[in-house]
């Protein structure tokens, strides 16, 4: 447990961990280029390390230096693992192996831990069997643990619904491409967290694969195609930095974050626009945004392209005056814990006023007080009520090593702000 140390005023500037989304898409797509891949600045932390070591059980050789990963690629012929393959509460690995192991000759098993085996990816598994692979839930719950066998797609056009998650597709749109077949995703409803596919997108046309997009309603995979080696260097992650970001406006003060590119198509970057409705001043650089804290008014917003700062913006909102409602994040409660409702209960052990529905959450500022903060083995819950401690004296976080999914230094770098 680690109890947060109030401070009154930052000026302060911070250099950011590099992106997991990124460095999880880079390690798929270089895994089935042909040749050396040369991955630079990757994030290493659970999700990115689990990752590494489920392509190795696929014999792909993946080699980690101080500031890199070598890959070497398999062209698209990957070995069925000798054992089952866990990945902890590593969603993007866990969806992202599901299409990846279906060009493995033979059966893999997924699994992972407790959470990960309540967090359903029905949706991913029927598309792979309209497909024409075996993919199946082991439990038959949707949930992992999954069984895949790898074998040929037997068909051109597959639906996907697109309300869940944004991964289930760039599950697809990362290997599909390997088969050697055009494919089309057609989406069924509206596609949540839009600016995670734009990333997908982003890295597979950095490592030659095209893919025919038509707004947010089909996928086009042209047949033919090969994925080519490269050096791929991974920028700042912009879900990490808005801890700092938010920092500023709870704390009061100056922060400046290096290693964010204030134009980068992470969808969490748009945290800032929400600051500045708040009442924040934002300056953007090249790779560096100075977020000035300022009056904080409650506003009513939809999260849905940044679902990954909701629980930040939950937690700044303690402080603004009127209330804050955030809106259209339904996918909250498929994430490493229910995140609308362990948000609920821990704004309310600080004295928060809150109200939360499917797919919303109120936050009316209320009279704070000290308490221990569950994380519900959730990094993103661990770090966003960090932020809280800043102007509540005696709020503590609750299994801090959680933060290890995906900036494993994070504490070490908050607590040394002052």
């Amino acid at each position: 447990m680690i109890e947060i140390t109030p401070i009154h005023r930052l000026d302060c500037s911070i250099h950011i961990p590099p992106s997991k989304s990124y460095t999880n898409r880079a390690l798929i797509a270089a895994a089935l280029a042909q040749g050396e891949s040369v991955i630079r600045n990757p994030l290493k932390s659970d999700d990115t390390l689990y990752m590494a070591q489920a392509l190795r059980q696929f014999g792909v050789k993946v080699v980690g230096e101080a500031n890199a990963f070598h890959v070497s690629g398999t062209g698209g012929r990957i070995l069925a693992p000798e054992k089952e393959i866990h990945v902890g509460n590593a969603g993007t690995a866990m969806r992202f192996l599901t299409t990846f192991a279906a060009l493995a000759p033979g059966k893999t098993l997924l699994t992972g831990d407790q959470r990960m085996q309540e967090r359903p990816i029905g949706d991913l598994l029927q598309a792979l069997q309209d497909l024409g692979i075996t993919a199946k839930s082991v439990n038959k719950n949707e949930c992992p643990p999954l069984e895949i066998t790898g074998g040929e797609l037997t068909t051109d056009t597959v639906t996907l619904p697109g309300n869940k998650s944004s991964q289930y597709l760039t599950s697809l749109l990362l290997s599909l491409p390997a088969f050697g077949k055009g494919v089309a995703i057609k989406i069924e409803g509206k596609l949540t967290s839009t600016p995670y596919i734009d990333i997908t997108l982003e890295v597979l046309a950095d490592f030659g694969i095209d893919i025919d997009r038509k707004g947010n309603e089909s996928f086009e995979i042209k047949p033919n195609q090969q994925y080519k080696a490269c050096e791929y260097t991974i920028q700042g992650d912009a879900s990490s930095a808005s801890y700092f970001f938010a920092a500023a406006a709870v704390a009061g003060g100056r922060v400046s974050v290096h290693g964010v590119h204030p134009h980068t198509l992470q969808g969490d970057i748009q945290f800032l626009d929400l600051l500045e409705k708040m009442g924040c001043s934002v300056q953007r650089e090249n790779d560096t945004v100075t977020v000035t804290g300022g009056k904080l008014q409650g506003v009513r917003v939809d999260m849905n392209s940044m679902p990954d700062v909701a629980q930040t913006a939950a937690v700044v909102a303690l402080f603004a005056e009127g209330e804050t409602t955030i809106t259209n994040i339904a996918n909250l409660r498929i994430k490493e814990t229910d995140r609308i409702t362990a948000l609920a209960n821990e704004l309310r052990k600080l004295g928060a006023k809150v109200e939360e529905g499917s797919d919303w959450i109120t936050i009316k500022p209320g009279v704070y007080h000290g308490a221990s903060i569950a994380t519900y083995d959730d990094h993103r819950m661990a770090m966003s009520f960090a932020v809280a401690g800043l102007r509540i004296p005696g709020v503590k976080i609750e299994n801090p090593d959680c933060v290890k999914k995906s900036f494993p230094n994070f504490f070490e770098i908050f607590q040394n702000m002052a």
